[in-house]
């Protein structure tokens, strides 16, 4: 996929949008069956939560899977039981600011020298190994994808504190180009503000029809 792929399936979507507080929640339908979900911060502009569902067979419960952001948006739990990783279990959670990707895996006690983490050239990834052998992930970036981005080491940095790994990967400009592209695509959107004195079940009535 490149850049003007992606805008192109944004715009072909059928799209709706409320505000809720600061947080501009955009639900989409796709030509193919797909739906999106995006929470924005209306102060930032920034993306904060992006979760999808795919299109299924039929009587197949259809689950959405989370993309960005650390739990699912409100509007896409079905009153569903969620299970829960062990607490001791690392877990990683992702997150956009205005110039940089941001993961971060929790549960890692090891010291910073312990990891290792390189960008895969051929198809984007970040790859987190441990000279301990006691942890690998493989992080898919589908914004790279999104834009034929070849990954730079030189991009990326990590830190590691409270037993927290963090890894920071700077945006090109051509992502950036990208988000922009989008959030103008999306002021032509007609957006309905929801206010406190309007149940939550309205709220997901809106988002999810």
């Amino acid at each position: 996929m490149s850049y003007e792929s992606w805008l192109a399936l944004v715009k072909s979507a059928d799209k709706s949008s409320i505000i809720h507080g600061n947080v501009r929640k955009v639900h989409y339908r796709f030509p193919d069956g797909r739906e999106m979900a995006e929470e924005y911060s209306t102060d930032t502009g920034v993306v904060l939560r992006r979760a999808w569902k795919n299109k299924t067979v039929l009587m197949q419960k259809e689950e959405w899977i989370i993309e960005l952001g650390e739990s699912i948006p409100v509007g896409l739990k079905e009153n569903e039981l969620m299970l829960k990783e062990s607490c001791s279990e690392p877990t990683l959670a992702k997150r956009v600011t205005r110039n940089a990707i941001e993961w971060r895996i929790r549960n890692l006690p090891y010291p910073l020298s312990t990891y290792m983490v390189t960008c895969d050239e051929n198809d984007g990834a970040i790859v987190v190994r441990t000279s301990n052998k006691k942890y690998f992930k493989r992080i898919e970036v589908p914004e790279f994808k999104r834009c034929n981005i070849v990954t730079k080491q030189d991009d990326l940095s990590v830190v590691h504190k409270n037993c927290t790994l963090i890894i920071t990967y700077k945006k090109p400009a051509i992502l950036l180009e990208m988000e922009r592209a989008v959030l103008t695509a999306l002021q032509d959107v007609e957006t309905i503000e929801y206010n406190n004195y309007q149940s939550e079940d309205v709220l997901n009535n809106l988002m999810i029809q």
